[in-house]
């Protein structure tokens, strides 16, 4: 298969129409206004398109310096185990790689870690585990 790489943000509705085939705004948090509105602010992102279908996606956000923080990878049910989610990770390390960005941080879904790990990246030490905080809606 030969598929489409572009640096370009999709439109709203192929972003949608990826987005709800990963169930994450089944809380309904946010709107797909507010979703597109935060990847349009994102550092850099990488879309993979089958002729014109948006079948995956990453951004990272950063300060372009050192701190680096990739999220929102997705791929089309239908295409995963097919490659293209290494595609969207090696377009995403090689942007990286060459703004010398040194520092790549990223959360994922359970079971998702051997994925992330045969790329290179490596599990926090439990002395050193990532925190959060959410604020639920009242």
């Amino acid at each position: 298969m030969t598929y489409v790489i572009s640096e370009e943000n999709p439109t709203i509705g192929a972003y949608k129409a990826l987005h709800q085939t990963t169930g994450w705004n089944a809380k309904g948090l946010y709107t797909y206004d507010q979703l597109y509105q935060a990847i349009s602010n994102s550092w850099y992102s990488a879309s993979i398109y089958d002729d014109m279908t948006l079948i995956g996606y990453g951004r990272i956000i950063s300060d372009g310096i050192y701190q680096t923080f990739i999220c929102d990878v997705m791929v089309h049910p239908d295409y995963q185990r097919k490659g293209v989610g290494t595609m969207v990770m090696e377009v995403l390390l090689e942007h990286c790689q060459k703004e010398n960005i040194k520092w790549i941080q990223l959360s994922c879904a359970k079971g998702k870690q051997p994925f992330y790990q045969k790329l290179g990246f490596k599990v926090r030490d439990p002395d050193a585990p990532g925190m959060m905080l959410f604020y639920e809606q009242l």
